[in-house]
């Protein structure tokens, strides 16, 4: 049995469990990084596609795409070693840090810490949105792209839609999309053989 791709996960998904830092969201971009640039598992598209079926579920997002990671690969067995690695570390940090944690808590070195990362959260963020948009440009077109980042902003931040019915929301579009595109493309080769 090749011990290898197992190896790749348990490493790949402690990395980005240890790593990441600040909630779900923002191990996203690690995630990304693992399966995207590293190791390759899948292509950008599939990860945005997974990333965007995964926010629909109820759950931790970063375990969500760890579990769908490591199913990928290696099935049950995958998910379950993804899984553990990814929250292992960071389960058995906190409850050794615990302690430590009450006797620091009014130190102004640490505050100054957790202040310094969160700029470079921010920037993680931003440059997966930047990449993600510019794939949503090319795929849907300028005037598409840019009428559904405000459609989502709106339905988001204004009328505090809840994050999972807009994904089903824009999934629902993009099948319907999808559709209307491809009978466009067969009505307009039948046209050109029929003349």
């Amino acid at each position: 049995m090749d011990l290898q791709p197992y190896k790749e996960l348990a490493i790949g998904m402690a990395r980005t469990g240890v790593l990441g830092y600040g909630g779900g969201p923002s191990v996203i971009p690690l995630i990304r990084y693992e399966a995207v640039t590293r190791y390759k598992w899948m292509e950008d598209e599939e990860f945005g596609e997974t990333l965007a079926l995964a926010n629909a579920l109820p759950g931790p997002i970063a375990t969500k795409m760890a579990a769908y990671l490591g199913y990928k690969k290696k099935g049950v067995l995958g998910a379950i070693i993804s899984v553990l690695a990814h929250i292992l570390p960071s389960s058995i940090a906190i409850v050794a840090l615990l302690g430590v944690m009450y006797t620091l808590k009014d130190s102004k070195y640490i505050a100054g810490m957790i202040a310094a990362v969160r700029p470079v959260i921010v920037v993680m963020l931003g440059i997966m949105a930047y990449e993600f948009a510019t794939k949503a440009w090319k795929g849907l077109g300028k005037g598409f792209a840019i009428l559904f980042g405000v459609l989502a902003f709106v339905l988001l931040q204004l009328l505090q839609v809840h994050p999972g019915i807009v994904v089903i929301l824009f999934l629902g579009y993009g099948m319907l999309h999808l559709n209307l595109v491809q009978k466009y493309k067969r009505n307009k080769q039948n046209d050109k053989g029929v003349s």
